[in-house]
């Protein structure tokens, strides 16, 4: 066979077989499709995964299904994706403090490489934390909590859901970025840590509005700062820790669709389309709102870009700080 022939039945099978990945993504889906979200039930990750399930299925005619796969921090369900076939029936929905602050710490790496394992679809939300003191601490801003944790070094305290969990990392950053001594406390989850906060057993803790916004009316506790780059909706009179004197703080909870790396080009580019164009409904965004939360869409290119971002800002927050390490 001469080589101008096997040249043209390279170049024909090559275009054969982009016809028929075309053809297939523009099929898919045509069966159901699953969304892993891996914590348990009832949680900001499951409530974003939900949302966007429902008005999916609506979209495109076909189930997509939540299945929450928990265990180990969000490690065992997003494990399970990065290792699933990647034909565009299973996906992620990650939080992307929680991967990028276990893919940082040496302790609680995961077997698989974040950076890596996914490709990019969108963002879906975020949810702000909130900085919350026991009302008995006499501080009533931000930087009149800074100034009595450096005049009290390792005195004041702060709860956290548990090592390595976005609540601690939240804290770890504040001690880094203001130059403060704190005293972290672990707990088995945002509960307990909640509860000690309101009998005063401990000073202060960074958490979600869902945790701590039912126990305001109490008295027991005062909000003093949201940690994201711009006030919750929810909360619009209430200064972020940044607007207080803390430049460049910023901590979200936030939300992303990820798939299993290999995932069709043409599949991820649809998906992210219409969740970009669902982050924009009125349903969507209120929806969210009530939550506490903000409706996310991006390009597969700057949901990447953000997923970066994550992980080299708690990469640097684990380098400095000695107690997420030991």
């Amino acid at each position: 066979m001469r080589l101008s022939q096997k040249l043209s039945i390279g170049l024909l099978a090559l275009i054969l077989a982009s016809v028929t990945s075309l053809v297939s993504a523009q099929a898919w889906p045509n069966k159901p499709v699953k969304i892993v979200v891996p914590f348990p039930p009832g949680g900001a990750s499951d409530a974003s995964g939900r949302v966007y399930a429902q008005f999916l299925s609506e979209k495109f005619g076909q189930s997509f299904i939540v299945e929450n796969r928990a265990g180990a921090g969000g490690e065992i369900g997003a494990e399970a994706v990065a290792k699933s076939p990647p034909d565009g029936y299973t996906f992620l929905l990650g939080a992307l403090g929680s991967h990028s602050i276990h893919a940082a710490m040496p302790s609680q790496k995961p077997a698989y490489d974040f950076a890596t394992a996914f490709a990019c679809i969108s963002m879906t939300s975020s949810t702000p934390m909130v900085l919350a003191v026991n009302s008995s601490v006499p501080a009533k801003n931000v930087q009149e909590l800074i100034a009595l944790a450096k005049a009290q070094p390792n005195k004041l305290s702060f709860g956290s859901a548990g090592a390595g969990t976005p609540q601690q990392m939240a804290g770890e950053l504040f001690k880094a970025m203001t130059n403060t001594q704190l005293l972290h406390i672990p707990y088995k989850g945002s509960g307990p840590a909640v509860a000690d906060l309101l009998g005063g057993q401990i000073d202060m803790v960074f958490d979600t509005m869902p945790a701590l916004l039912p126990h305001v009316s109490t008295g027991k506790i005062r909000l003093l700062g949201v940690t994201s780059a711009k006030r919750a909706p929810s909360l619009p009179d209430l200064a972020t820790i940044q607007e207080q004197g803390v430049a460049g703080y910023e901590v979200s909870n936030a939300y992303a669709l990820l798939a299993p790396a290999g995932t069709s080009p043409e599949i991820v580019n649809r998906l992210s389309r219409e969740v970009q164009v669902l982050s924009k409904t009125p349903e969507v965004i209120s929806t969210f709102k009530k939550q506490g939360s903000e409706a996310l869409g991006t390009t597969p290119e700057e949901t990447c870009r953000l997923l970066k971002d994550e992980m080299a800002k708690w990469a640097n927050v684990v380098k400095r700080s000695s107690s997420v390490l030991n």
